[in-house]
């Protein structure tokens, strides 16, 4: 007998599904999503089912996650050459970013309300064979259903927040009803692993995984676009910050400042978090009194900042210098990816706020790829140090490259792994 709790939301989602769908196809109409695709909400497929073949479902909510599963989509699909694969997702910038960089065979559509018309449309036609959820995408009647529909399932960068675990803790049986779901749920970490399994999870399909976030394949780099930022810098020396947020700017901007002073000529290539930021950090550079080019007028780098305010770009700035600040550390937002600039051969600095990434910096760290950062007169300090001693950057950089090889080995280990319990077969 299904919990109480998972009865009134079926209830609930069956009287708000009008309201919601409402409200999401006008948050992707803003984004310029057809309409026709903003009803894959709705469960209406606008892809294809090969019946023939096998189809792994892979469900992601955000950016982040969806990205984070695109390379063990890629090794699972070597393994399986005759498998389909789904991705899907919520927003539009993830889908934008999933389809510049999709796997063999892999298609994407946004994901289905939690509701039972939805659901039911979008697993009469996708009728996935296994379905692997990423990090914490519980959402109640979307596992309960697919498990009733006969598809294996997987629970994937098993994360759960503070406010979640005590939800969950307040509701035991509902926990247990839907965590039972899973074949087998691979965590970040062995604290979130005995978590989960105080939360009702049967302890024999639990065990520690890897931080997917920190397996990605290199960034996509534009070989045009690269030559030519190459031939408007002119052999200047150059610096990345990445990813920075709200608060982070300023800091970037006066360690640029203090190291103008000794190199004049230095560029920094700065690229927010969140490009819809451009104009605010464009007055933050000109408040600061630098010169500047901008990635979404069209310019190509030029002036004491160049400013990266576009989607998808990333691996061609990181292909432009071997010293990468990643932004989102120094204020408690938890940090991001370091795998992607070790992935281009750069060193990696950082602020200590690195939650959502602790064990891949701490691993960087010991090898010697990564350095961490305290306030802007550090970030200087550590830039400048690594200008000057080509011979020690070069060993970071080579530490970097030697950290990010070290993880295929893994993304490896967890692609049989999925394929083994989840009974698929080549």
């Amino acid at each position: 007998m299904a919990p109480f709790p998972y009865l009134a939301w079926v209830a609930a989602s069956t009287v708000l599904v009008p309201f919601a769908s409402r409200s999401e196809t006008a948050k992707l109409a803003r984004a310029d999503v057809p309409r026709s695709r903003a009803r894959e909400k709705l469960g209406f497929a606008t892809g294809q089912r090969d019946a023939t073949q096998p189809l792994v479902w892979f469900h992601a909510a955000s950016v982040g996650e969806s990205l984070s599963v695109l390379a063990l989509i890629t090794r699972i699909g070597a393994a399986l050459p005759d498998t389909q694969f789904l991705i899907t997702s919520g927003t539009a910038t993830s889908a934008d970013l999933i389809a510049r960089r999709m796997p063999p065979r892999c298609q994407h559509q946004f994901a289905p309300l939690d509701a039972p018309g939805p659901l039911r449309r979008f697993l009469k036609h996708w009728c996935p064979d296994a379905a692997i959820f990423v990090e914490s995408e519980l959402w109640p009647q979307m596992l309960r259903r697919t498990h009733a529909s006969g598809a294996r399932m997987a629970l994937v960068n098993a994360r759960l927040s503070t406010d979640s675990v005590k939800r969950w803790q307040q509701m035991p049986a509902t926990a247990r009803y839907m965590l039972d779901v899973f074949d087998l749920i691979l965590t970040q970490n062995d604290a979130m692993a005995e978590t989960i399994v105080s939360l009702g999870a049967p302890p024999a399909r639990v065990a520690r995984g890897i931080n997917l976030k920190s397996m990605a394949d290199p960034l996509p780099v534009d070989h045009a676009a690269l030559a030519e930022a190459q031939t408007a810098l002119r052999n200047r020396p150059v610096w990345i910050a990445s990813s920075t947020h709200q608060g982070e700017e300023q800091s970037v901007l006066k360690a640029h400042q203090r190291l103008l002073r000794r190199w004049p000529d230095l560029c920094l290539i700065l690229a927010p978090r969140h490009p819809a930021r451009g104009q605010e950090v464009a007055d933050l550079i000109t408040e600061a009194g630098m010169s500047h080019s901008r990635r979404s007028a069209g310019d190509a780098p030029a002036g004491q900042v160049f400013l990266a305010d576009t989607l998808g770009e990333l691996g061609t700035w990181y292909a432009l210098s071997d010293i990468v600040f990643l932004g989102g550390s120094l204020r408690p937002i938890g940090g991001h990816n370091p795998f992607e600039v070790a992935h281009s051969g750069a060193t990696v600095l950082s602020g200590t706020h690195v939650t959502n990434f602790a064990e891949t910096f701490s691993g960087m760290e010991e090898l010697g790829a990564a350095r961490f950062v305290s306030d802007a007169a550090d970030l200087a300090e550590k830039v400048e140090a690594l200008f000057s001693d080509t011979q020690g950057r070069e060993m970071a950089c080579a530490a970097a490259l030697e950290f990010a090889q070290q993880q295929t080995d893994k993304l490896d280990e967890i692609a049989a792994r999925l394929i083994t319990t989840l009974e698929l077969s080549a």
